[in-house]
């Protein structure tokens, strides 16, 4: 059980992220001096237990599983938000998706307004790498704003191909609304374009090519996966996928099609993985694989309860995994708390990276805690969502959360089902963490309100 920290020293802690990480760790391969490659592959809407190495009762994925088996497996690993394109943009910024415009958007759907997406003169996942010397690539959904005006060419990726929109038909690759095709979908760099095939096919293979065709240079490569989220259209459905009047398919979907979109994920994922064993990569690639938030209707996230749109632990908690032979021992396990928006500072590190000259950051360099070379750290994070109606925090064990207005506090070390409810039994710390999420909740911005921001333009708080 982790002690209980005043409010000051909690607030401290969370201000010099940073600062409290480990000494940076130097980067290591194969070869001396070398660059580790990077593949981080994050699928959407996937619940905790939706894979073979975290419960899966019916579902079947060998290939991920292998990232598990051959690294570092965290149990509890999470997601920024729960919900997809604020866990983006905390995964993007390496911060608190809440501290910009675009962060406050739950997601974000036609109705934001056009020029919205991240700030220009932050610092990205992509950019603080290209400033290493790497090769830039986002395939899959990106979901945070139109190309040539806030697309990912314009936020450090060198390349793009992937859907612009928060979902596609996967075989039409575009939204359809009222049996319409909307908005772009699928897009190469900054305009729209037309490919064939099942959608997660595409990407896979695009995947493929990249890594074969990289040579040398250094490879950040994004493959943001946009299965198993809705429609449920497995590779065999390019005909009903004709005829389906809208992209959210209410009716649709069963057990067997979850899965069978799922293991058609891993089949891809295995054939990225074959391409880093066949092109001599794989000892010094750094392969990540996690979700964007948690799971939907179909999606298992036992033991947790909740699901996407939930500060829950089901709709929090996702797979967490990273494989990199030449440092990461086969097979480790780490009881680390690590979030979305560590994943900045973190794998930069881990590519030798100074993370203190990119930028500031929310997020906590965890390189040390990957590699085993540092115990586990005790991590205070903070969820809100839809207008501070869910509220959480998560201090060590303890974790406090609102909803429909009322207060909960659960120890997740002895509860993690978040059914034993403590706050009677512990008023002070129910009351102490309250005040640490309001604190917290002062630093970001402000929601909306009928209709507009009430600080739209701005994005961080002096102090950043």
């Amino acid at each position: 059980m982790t002690t209980f920290h005043s409010r000051r020293n909690v607030m401290a802690g969370m201000t010099a992220a940073v600062a409290l990480a480990a000494a940076p760790l130097r980067a290591a391969s194969g070869r001396k001096g070398s660059q580790p490659n990077v593949v981080f592959i994050m699928a959407d809407d996937m619940g905790y237990a939706d894979l073979s190495c975290t419960g899966s009762h019916h579902i079947k994925t060998p290939a991920i599983d292998s990232i598990a088996t051959g690294g570092i497996m965290l149990r509890q690993g999470y997601s920024s938000t729960p919900i997809c394109s604020p866990t983006r943009t905390a995964l993007l910024l390496g911060c608190y998706a809440q501290r910009f415009a675009l962060g406050l958007e739950e997601p974000v759907t036609a109705n934001a307004p056009p020029d919205l997406g991240p700030p220009s003169d932050r610092p990205t996942l992509a950019s603080v790498f290209r400033a290493q010397g790497y090769h830039t690539k986002l395939i899959g959904k990106w979901h945070l704003g139109e190309p040539g005006v806030h697309g990912p060419l314009q936020h450090g990726y060198d390349e793009f191909l992937g859907i612009v929109e928060g979902a596609a038909d996967y075989f039409r690759h575009r939204m359809v609304v009222g049996g319409k095709e909307v908005g772009i979908g699928l897009a190469r760099d900054n305009a729209r374009t037309e490919a064939g095939g099942y959608l997660t096919d595409t990407f896979g293979d695009e995947a493929v090519r990249t890594i074969e065709a990289a040579g040398d240079k250094p490879l950040f490569l994004s493959l943001h996966f946009n299965a198993p989220h809705w429609p449920w259209e497995g590779r065999e459905d390019a005909a009903a996928a004709k005829v389906i009047g809208t992209s959210t398919h209410n009716d649709g979907g069963s057990l067997g099609k979850y899965r069978e979109m799922v293991e058609i994920m891993d089949q891809n994922v295995a054939k990225v993985l074959a391409a880093l064993d066949r092109t001599g990569k794989a000892d010094n690639t750094i392969v990540v694989f996690t979700s964007d938030n948690g799971g939907e209707r179909f999606s298992e996230t036992w033991p947790f309860v909740g699901q996407k749109g939930e500060v829950l632990e089901g709709g929090i908690r996702v797979p967490l995994m990273m494989r990199w032979p030449a440092r990461i021992a086969a097979g480790s396990r780490s009881d680390q708390v690590m979030a979305s928006m560590d994943f900045l500072p973190t794998l930069l590190a881990m590519a030798g990276g100074n993370v203190a000259k990119a930028g500031r950051f929310d997020g906590m360099d965890l390189s040390r805690q990957m590699v085993g070379d540092a115990a586990a750290v005790e991590r205070t994070l903070f969820w809100r969502f839809n207008a501070s109606a869910q509220a959480a925090v998560r201090q060590g064990d303890w974790k406090y959360v609102k909803l429909g207005g009322k207060e909960h506090l659960f120890n997740l070390a002895q509860d993690e089902r978040e059914r034993a409810e403590r706050a009677l039994a512990e008023p002070q710390r129910l009351a102490a963490m309250r005040d640490l999420w309001d604190q917290w909740n002062a630093q970001m911005l402000p929601y909306r309100v009928n209709g507009a921001s009430e600080s739209l333009k701005g994005s961080y708080p002096d102090r950043y």
